[in-house]
């Protein structure tokens, strides 16, 4: 029996605003990864001109942003379920904007380091927001390829970076200072910050003409507990949950999220090595130089990622029409079983060309495996906890993601291998190892999801 949809329900937008509000929320998100990642193709020239160690970079480019982009999510989520959340994200690009353009005019490495501290502040309101507006702009059987569609953001901001990026570094490095008015003299690095920060701005106008739309799928609690322990629910619906009540409703359904969010980290484990070490295993390996490479993957990015999220949604949305309540989360594990051998695959290629052609498959399964995996999350959790639970999956993700992701890479080569000419086997074993343990994990939370995506059914409204 097909699920029930929400196609009779009058109080959606009208598809045609729907996904006008969608691509407005993909533009913020674009927007906001060519803000992250521009910095890591200017370290050279930032670290000769102020002076600054590796080490220094290292802060600026993790901690700074990191930390505080993972853990503020937490109380902005818990901000996003209560209040509006077009007014939380138009605030939070006008934040990171300003901060990126901040970066442009740090003269020492106290003023970077809080300028990327303001930018992580920032960027930490758009996921749990966006995707809980997204979540009330669509009915159930037609979430999925909306918030896949948003998830491109990720792939279409990271390659911009990487083409962008890798074609200004080699001028950026030998072009001489150049004298602004009020501003004084800055280098070219720093232009680079006002030029990728300040168009930032013209989304956060746009916020304007996005409503807030009418909250759906809300959970509903009985409102007699001796009733309800005696078998009489009478359920009511509540606006708000206290965090209390947060903690309380995800400790009792720790298997389908301790599942889901440990099989998700593992697959954002070989994302970030990939990020961070498929340039320099070109560099390594075949002798590409810095704006070959940076072409290479960024057109990658910008080609295969879309086309991976996109058809992720599409998938997910097919199955659900066609009565499998699990959609989202099949669909998730079976672009994961294209991810993980092809992720294995691209650093032990003969030739870098084969490597490059490779990476198409790995770069589709990687983003049908984050659309689908966040669109899953959206379709069991109640609207009064998306923006925290969202805020909280992304902290869990990005800590993991990070911290054993490129770390791995670099132990392995150092202390296994003990030499960085084996690079590009530290990544096979990286991928290979973490890629056993995403599909371990993802395919033991489906009989979970089935349970949870029952009870999530009982909340449409």
């Amino acid at each position: 029996m097909p699920p029930a949809t929400d196609r009779s329900q009058p109080d959606y937008p009208s598809n045609a605003y729907a996904w006008y509000v969608v691509v407005v929320l993909t533009a913020a998100y674009v927007v906001s990864f060519l803000d992250r990642q521009i910095l890591a193709l200017l370290v050279e020239p930032i670290r000769i001109d102020l002076g600054l160690t590796d080490t220094q970079m290292g802060l600026i480019m993790g901690s700074a942003f990191a930390l505080f982009y993972t853990i503020l999510g937490i109380p902005i989520g818990w901000l996003a379920d209560r209040f509006s959340r077009r007014g939380i994200i138009a605030a939070g690009i006008t934040i990171w904007c300003l901060m990126t353009a901040a970066c442009g005019l740090s003269r020492n490495f106290t003023q970077l380091f809080l300028a990327r501290v303001g930018v992580g502040v920032g960027e930490a309101t758009l996921n749990p927001a966006a995707l809980s507006l997204i979540s009330d702009y669509f009915p159930r059987e037609r979430r999925g390829r909306a918030i896949s569609f948003y998830n491109m953001g990720v792939a279409l901001g990271a390659g911009i970076a990487l083409i962008i990026g890798s074609r200004i570094i080699g001028k950026v490095i030998d072009a001489p200072p150049i004298t602004l008015p009020v501003v004084g003299e800055i280098y070219a690095w720093q232009t680079v910050f006002l030029i990728v920060g300040l168009p930032g701005l013209v989304i956060a106008a746009l916020m304007i003409t996005v409503r807030e739309p009418k909250r759906h799928d809300k959970l509903r609690l009985p409102i007699d507990p001796q009733a309800a322990a005696g078998g009489a629910i009478n359920p009511e619906v509540t606006e708000t949950l206290s965090i209390l009540d947060t903690i309380r409703y995800l400790r009792e359904r720790w298997q389908v999220y301790g599942s889901h969010f440990l099989g998700m980290s593992v697959v954002t484990c070989i994302g970030y090595a990939f990020l961070f070490w498929i340039p320099t295993m070109f560099i390594r390996t075949w002798g590409w130089d810095i704006p070959t490479i940076g072409l290479a993957y960024g057109l990658v990015n910008l080609i295969a990622g879309p086309i991976g999220v996109n058809l992720g949604g599409w998938f997910a949305d097919i199955l659900y029409r066609r009565g499998h309540r699990d959609s989202h989360m099949r669909a998730c594990f079976c672009f994961a079983l294209l991810f993980v051998p092809c992720s294995v695959l691209v650093p032990l290629m003969p030739g870098p060309e084969l490597a490059i052609a490779m990476l198409v498959p790995a770069s589709v399964g990687a983003g049908g495996v984050t659309a689908t995996g966040v669109a899953a999350l959206m379709m069991i959790t109640p609207n009064q906890l998306r923006g925290q639970t969202t805020a909280l999956y992304y902290l869990v993700i990005n800590i993991l993601g990070l911290s054993v992701g490129g770390v791995a890479v670099g132990a392995i080569t150092d202390y296994v291998f003990g030499d960085g000419a084996a690079l590009r086997y530290t990544l096979a074993v990286v991928a290979a190892g973490a890629g056993c343990a995403a599909i371990g994990f993802l395919w033991a939370n489906l009989a979970y999801y089935r349970k949870a995506i029952d009870e999530a059914e009982s909340w449409s409204d």
